[in-house]
């Protein structure tokens, strides 16, 4: 499938009070470039939106936790190429944030999260998108 444009995709990479982290699986319905991997909650930035508040309202819908942003990451891309044409092409934009409330809820497509403590990332990094572990390093979690 051609690529519809650049995206700019927002997200977070949250941590608890015990020093968890977040992640996330979508819905098999889904069926797109990260499905079946962890992955930090985020999503597509909506044209108007502001970064900031397009990852609050992205992690508020995946997830139904209310966060508070305290360091921007350095913004990263992925370009996706088939057959000689590109397919997708996305621009990560990411914080690293607090959880400061609510219950973890799945949204209609995040199918599952777990809490993750950071000593343990390692044991499941195979597990991860590769675009979440290099999130994940660049926010020096791993």
């Amino acid at each position: 499938m051609p690529a519809r444009g650049i995206f700019v995709a927002v997200g977070a990479v949250i941590e608890d009070d015990e020093s968890r982290i977040l992640l996330v699986k979508h819905v098999p319905e889904r069926g797109e470039f990260w499905q079946g991997k962890w992955i930090c909650p985020g999503g597509r930035l909506k044209l108007g939106e502001g970064i900031e508040q397009g990852i609050k309202r992205e992690v508020r819908e995946e997830t139904g936790l209310e966060i508070s942003l305290t360091t921007p990451l350095i913004p990263f891309e992925r370009i996706v190429k088939a057959e000689g044409k590109t397919t997708l092409h996305v621009i990560y934009i990411d914080y690293l944030a607090k959880l400061v409330g609510g219950e973890f809820q799945p949204g209609s497509d995040v199918g599952e999260g777990i809490w993750v403590h950071r000593e343990e990332i390692l044991s499941i990094w195979e597990e991860l998108h590769d675009d979440t572990k290099r999130l994940l390093q660049i926010a020096k979690v791993v």
